[in-house]
């Protein structure tokens, strides 16, 4: 049971080192920039599930925090969780909670899997667009036409993707038993 749990952590921690490269994945737009972090933080959670899925976002989090350029365009440090666009990545954290809740509790499939993507980018551009908006000190309407509305279709193709293939993977590992199968479903 130890080295289950062992495994699974050491899984967690390359999961956030592969956020981290994918956050590097940048197309540049005048507040926010669009970033391969969401498709990640998405493949993930589709992968491991709320408990390591979220371990993943946590040591992710954390790497930035203490200065690891794990961040867009190899950034890191607590400034950058408290700047404007903070409140995207600290959205992360119950985005990937409630996403790996709700895939646990309704299972892994591809339709639960896109649809469950979708309700975690809702949550991130949440948390980001709220943080963008009193940390840059903008009116809702700026901050909803900065913070959300870039992100709609980009989003939606990566809630889409991310679903897919993070079915496809998590399929593939639980039945070459490399990864643990959810054996009950969560009940409300």
């Amino acid at each position: 049971m130890k080295n289950n749990s062992l495994k699974m952590w050491i899984v967690s921690a390359l999961f956030a080192a592969f956020i981290a490269i994918f956050a590097q994945l940048t197309l540049p737009l005048p507040l926010v920039p669009i970033t391969g972090q969401t498709f990640a933080v998405g493949l993930a959670v589709t992968i491991l599930g709320m408990r390591y899925g979220t371990l993943s976002i946590i040591i992710y989090i954390l790497l930035g925090a203490i200065g690891v350029p794990v961040f867009s365009l190899m950034t890191g440090g607590i400034g950058i969780i408290l700047g404007p666009t903070g409140g995207y990545i600290i959205g992360f954290l119950p985005s990937a909670y409630i996403m790996g809740f709700l895939l646990e509790r309704y299972g892994f499939t591809k339709k639960n899997a896109f649809i469950i993507n979708l309700i975690g980018m809702l949550i991130t551009l949440l948390f980001g667009t709220i943080w963008l908006k009193y940390g840059s000190h903008l009116t809702w309407s700026a901050a909803i036409t900065a913070g959300i509305l870039p992100f709609l279709i980009v989003g939606v193709i990566k809630a889409f993707a991310s679903g897919l293939a993070g079915i496809v993977v998590r399929n593939r590992l639980v039945n070459a038993k490399l990864l643990p199968a959810v054996t009950k479903k969560i009940s409300a």
